[in-house]
């Protein structure tokens, strides 16, 4: 209550209430038990009135806890946190810190919170919290080791994991773990995981410094989006098709065969070039979207699909 009051001008029973989450009579109830223990909270009459504190008085009590400090780092991602279970601490943390501001920068929280938010998931989804995101988060936090099972295909399997950090990625919550006992790292989608359990006694396990999450995410990520390309298809573009692809296929292999390609072959400025894709079918569904701004010219069943498809286009659309 003090923080909130040091934090605003004045404050109503009714607004303190709310956001301590406790009922007015046991606001008025603290704000007696405190004027008694010497904090000038002061309490103005009226339908304007409220709870202030006097002479410009300040408390030191600010401190934060660990879980508060380490929360306060994230604030930037408000749905994660919320995903995780740490909402309140990082509510707190920020209250503290507001708290600890001078007058002149009490609002800078909320004017911030008013200008930036980050909407972590794509569009047109509705994504899902996974249930065993706040056990997986907590075990992160402690560097505590933890028998995790989950699904894999049909089959569900167990392994004891040193969870080393948790990637939030287009709405996709994924684990960096390295297998107990083994020096490698794995990636792990939490939603397939269906338990959590500690290790055992000794559960917690003695962190690798140097291990850098940013850059082994990154690592992983290109790694992944390269494992998957393993077809490849030739297309002749027009400019506007060249501009258009890396919209179409993944941006990094079109870009790269774009650059390999060279210069246009003809005066109309098309340009034939080597895609690497996930496969025929998913190429077929990816160059649709080109139009008439791409011709397939390999694999040959590619191109026959794309025939197949103007035919029936023409007898469509055939006045």
């Amino acid at each position: 209550m003090v923080l909130l009051l040091q934090s605003r001008a004045t404050m109503t029973a009714a607004e303190l209430a709310r956001e301590l989450e406790v009922s007015e009579r046991t606001v008025t109830r603290d704000a007696q038990a405190l004027s008694e223990a010497g904090v000038p909270v002061y309490a103005d009459r009226g339908r304007a009135g409220g709870y202030r504190l006097v002479g410009g008085y300040r408390t030191r009590l600010t401190g934060l806890a660990r879980s508060e400090a380490e929360a306060l780092f994230l604030s930037g991602v408000p749905g994660a946190l919320r995903e995780m279970g740490l909402e309140d601490a990082a509510s707190a943390a920020r209250l503290k810190v507001s708290a600890a501001l001078l007058p002149s920068l009490s609002d800078a929280s909320r004017a911030a919170a008013q200008r930036f938010h980050l909407d972590a998931p794509s569009w047109f989804t509705a994504p899902k919290t996974p249930e065993l995101l706040p056990s997986v988060a907590d075990a992160v936090w402690d560097d505590r080791r933890v028998v995790a099972r989950y699904r894999r295909g049909d089959a569900e399997v167990e392994r004891e994991l040193e969870p080393y950090g948790l990637v939030l990625k287009a709405g996709v919550w994924y684990l960096c773990a390295r297998v107990a006992g083994r020096d490698s790292f794995r990636v792990y989608r939490v939603d397939r995981f269906t338990a959590i359990d500690p290790a055992g006694v000794d559960e917690r396990f003695l962190r690798q410094e140097d291990f850098d999450l940013p850059a082994f995410w990154e690592e992983r990520a290109e790694q992944f989006a390269r494992s998957i390309l393993r077809a490849e298809v030739v297309v002749r573009l027009s400019p506007d098709g060249a501009r258009r692809l890396p919209y179409a296929v993944d941006p990094a292999a079109a870009r790269e065969a774009l650059e390999l390609a060279g210069a246009p072959e003809d005066d109309d400025g098309w340009v034939t070039v080597t895609v690497p894709v996930e496969s025929e079918e998913v190429a077929h569904s990816q160059l649709a979207g080109l139009g008439p701004d791409v011709e397939v010219l390999a694999p040959e069943s590619l191109r026959a699909r794309f025939a197949s498809d103007t035919l029936r286009m023409t007898a469509l659309y055939r006045p």
